[in-house]
């Protein structure tokens, strides 16, 4: 079963321009990890400091083994540099029945 996660980042004002660096070099590095299917990241259209970040994995153990690396000084990345704020992490499975 496949999970979806959504990351929802506001991202400091001051910070806008290295903002893009910092999360693109992060991204690459959650592409990569396995069970990454897919990474999108979605830009508020009146609110360029607002970012949701969409992931894919095939499974939630891929997904769980990728938050606990994160978690980690070998997983750790630059975002905290970045964000105004804690970010909010959703998951979700995809319905069957709909």
């Amino acid at each position: 079963m496949t999970i979806t996660a959504l990351l929802d980042l506001t991202l400091r004002q001051e910070s806008l321009p290295e903002a893009l660096v910092v999360l693109h070099e992060t991204l690459a590095v959650t592409r990569a990890f396995p069970g990454c299917l897919e990474v999108e990241v979605l830009v508020d259209s009146r609110d360029p400091a607002h970012v949701l970040v969409r992931e894919r994995w095939d499974s939630p153990e891929s997904d769980a083994a990728y938050r606990a690396w994160r978690a980690t000084p070998d997983g750790a990345s630059r975002l905290g540099d970045i964000i105004a704020g804690p970010p909010a992490l959703r998951t979700f499975t995809t319905a069957d029945v709909v």
